[in-house]
């Protein structure tokens, strides 16, 4: 695959994964509305996709799964390979009495 198809698939990929991120924010109770936006960012994000390798390429795989296989298969894929980290990272979050260090001004 040339480098020009992989990012046609990845930009693909991304829409789908957008529309999965929404949706799914839309049925959750516990995310507040004001919240939503740092979900979908936090869940489409760069920084997380690349957890499970380079982002480009997880895109690339979903747009292939969408365009070859449908949007039910490329939403399977999203659901069972990328959403259990995420949820996990974002309910380590909200543990109570976890410490973040915060940056001082000096």
């Amino acid at each position: 695959m040339t480098l020009e198809e992989t990012r046609n698939y990845a930009w693909i990929g991304d829409a789908v994964l957008a529309l999965f991120a929404r949706r799914w924010i839309l049925k959750q109770s516990n995310i507040k509305i004001k919240e939503r936006a740092d979900a979908f960012k936090a869940m489409t994000s760069n920084e997380f996709l690349s957890y499970f390798g380079e982002p480009t390429k997880i895109e690339c795989e979903i747009g292939i799964l969408f365009e070859n296989e449908g949007l039910t298969k490329a939403n399977d894929y999203i659901e069972t390979r990328l959403l259990p980290s995420f949820i996990k990272k974002q309910s380590q979050k909200k543990l109570p009495g976890r410490y973040s260090r915060k940056k001082t001004s000096k």
